[in-house]
């Protein structure tokens, strides 16, 4: 199986959901489907089926969770050397070559991903086009609105 890259925080928060789900929405969905039971009928009990559905997905979860976590290779960016070159977990500073606005990135796993954060998947075309490029290279990237030129102003290790 691949390796799935994480950032230190992303498995952090991996780890911090995967001890949610054990501790407090197993237990909870547990006690939940004991109720419903204890209403009778099952064939009808629309809780008992409901909080069955719940435990299926909390179970699901977890086995997902603990996959990436098995199968994970955390990245330390602050532990590799300072070279100016876009590997995965930096943040970059890239400037639009039309307008020159300015837009932060930090590339990170799938599952940490969050645009409006700053957060691109390793696997998103941004990500794809920066890897392996250094501060001053320009960048052309497929966007769903057509050619993008982008600048790499800065490359922050952090």
């Amino acid at each position: 199986m691949n390796r799935i890259p994480l950032t230190v925080r992303g498995a952090e928060l991996l780890r911090d959901e995967l001890q949610r789900l054990k501790s407090e929405d197993r237990p909870a969905v547990i006690k939940a489907i004991a109720e419903a039971r204890a209403h009778g009928d099952l064939k009808e009990n629309a809780e008992y089926h409901a909080a069955r559905e719940q435990q299926g997905f909390i179970e699901g979860r977890i086995a997902e969770i603990e996959s990436k976590l098995s199968n994970g290779q955390v990245i330390d960016v602050k532990s590799l050397p300072a070279s100016g070159k876009v590997v995965f977990g930096v943040t970059v500073l890239l400037a639009d070559e039309e307008d020159g606005n300015e837009k932060t990135y930090q590339i990170v796993g799938e599952d940490e991903a969050d645009i409006k954060a700053g957060l691109i998947s390793v696997q998103s075309p941004i990500a794809r086009a920066l890897i392996g490029k250094e501060e001053g290279d320009v960048v052309e990237v497929q966007t769903p609105g057509g050619q993008r030129g982008y600048e790499i102003v800065e490359v922050r290790y952090e």
